[in-house]
């Protein structure tokens, strides 16, 4: 008996739903160049998002991050 896992279910669907997408855009009757941004731009949006939880993600919770204590004995210059 085949067990999938969650992970293979979800590259499975995302292959489906890829494969469908790309099959409508080609049989779409518009422009070529309108065509192309269209076929991309589902791609940059993921991209995007991406990209940005991977830099929030790492950042530390605004409590959390300290700046180390000076060990000189010398005082703070004056400006």
């Amino acid at each position: 008996m085949l067990i999938l896992k969650p992970k293979q279910l979800n590259w499975a669907m995302f292959f489906l739903l890829g494969l469908g997408y790309f099959s409508v855009m080609s049989h779409l009757e518009i422009n070529y160049f309108l065509k192309n941004l269209i076929a991309i731009a589902p791609m940059q949006v993921v991209a995007i998002i991406y990209v940005t939880y991977l830099r929030w993600s790492r950042q530390p919770p605004m409590g959390k991050f300290k700046i180390p204590n000076q060990q000189s004995s010398d005082p703070p210059p004056n400006f």
